[in-house]
């Protein structure tokens, strides 16, 4: 009874350690998307410049991962050639210091529901470019779930009534930028061995995208910051949201490796949901009827899309299990094999 008791404390502990771990991720990815749009959006804190912003969270992030590691040791950094870095990390941060740029860039001209709602499209550019690089298989199931998604974020876009193209246009392509990355992460780096937690991530990640972002920032936004005469650095705000940047990247880390990527999708449309009643609610944005029907067909298609990667996980854990009991029947029977030989000698 106190055996069962126990176990039962322990499941319980572990599924509300999990919950803690989704709330913090929650929160932490909920507060860089309205800090983010605070300072970018023209009507709030009115400082429209998303390469600087992405800059100066990349420099905060690489001077802090490089101290956490070099000074204080917390994390040892991976052992990794010049070749592997210039072949696999280069490409991967080219792609990341994209996908940021222009993410950022789209709340000058988005609503912080619609781009979530965009965002939807996020796992049918997954298994797209997946399949072009053959990383994953095609299946027709499975494309037709993505056409499904593809098809409600449509419905979205068609009901948004501050439709933008141009803001729209930034966000698929951070969308793509961003998808071709995390695939690129399992051919370049993982297929390799090569697994990166946030702080190592950073050290070799964040340096590399500020050197690719300072090139567009010259000809683009330091112009403009120079001849801007409202432009100020503001310490506090700036300050706080580079550590709110940071922290996400640590609480994503914390997530995935204490549940499952899987986990994080999951937890990633609860967010969603709660950014568009923020956006509806506090900051005013115009949700339309059409724009929640659209949402409402994707969110079921990203559902049923974690449905079957959560089988297909299940399926291939108990395939590990059988062929572990096989192999160890199979050492118990070469002991077995052995001792009676040794007992016939």
């Amino acid at each position: 009874m106190g055996k069962g008791r126990a176990l039962s404390d322990g499941v319980i502990k572990k599924i509300l350690l999990s919950y803690t771990y989704v709330a913090i991720w929650i929160f932490l990815s909920f507060t860089v998307i309205v800090y983010n749009k605070y300072i970018l959006d023209k009507k709030l804190y009115n400082w429209p410049y998303p390469i600087t912003l992405t800059m100066i969270h990349m420099a905060f992030c690489s001077s802090l991962a490089i101290i956490l590691i070099k000074l204080f040791k917390i994390v040892d950094p991976v052992s990794m050639s010049r070749d592997t870095y210039l072949r696999s990390v280069v490409p991967i941060g080219a792609l990341y210091s994209l996908s940021l740029w222009l993410s950022n860039s789209a709340y000058i001209y988005l609503s912080v529901s619609f781009i979530q709602m965009l965002k939807a499209l996020m796992p049918v550019a997954v298994y797209s470019i997946g399949v072009l690089l053959k990383k994953e298989a095609f299946k027709s199931r499975t494309m037709t779930n993505m056409l499904s998604i593809s098809f409600g974020v449509a419905i979205a876009a068609y009901g948004e009534a501050k439709f933008d193209v141009w803001g729209v246009v930034l966000q698929l392509g951070a969308v793509a930028f961003e998808a071709t990355r995390l695939v690129l992460i399992q051919i370049l780096l993982t297929s390799k061995g090569i697994n990166l937690n946030p702080i190592t991530s950073l050290y070799y990640v964040a340096p590399c995208c500020f050197v690719f972002l300072s090139v567009p920032w010259i000809f683009v936004e330091l112009p403009v910051l120079r001849e801007a005469s409202s432009f100020r650095f503001d310490l506090v705000v700036f300050g706080t949201n580079s550590v709110c940047a940071f922290a996400l990247n640590l609480a994503v880390f914390l997530l995935v490796g204490k549940t499952s990527a899987l986990t994080m999708n999951v937890a990633g449309v609860v967010k969603d949901w709660l950014l568009i009643a923020f956006s509806w609610s506090v900051i005013k944005d115009t949700v339309t009827p059409l724009n929640l029907f659209g949402y409402g067909l994707a969110f079921l298609g990203v559902g049923y899309y974690n449905h079957c990667k959560l089988k297909a996980l299940k399926a291939k854990d108990a395939q590990k299990k059988v062929q572990a009991s096989d192999e160890e029947a199979g050492k118990l029977l070469e002991v077995r094999e052995s001792e009676r030989n040794e007992t016939k000698d």
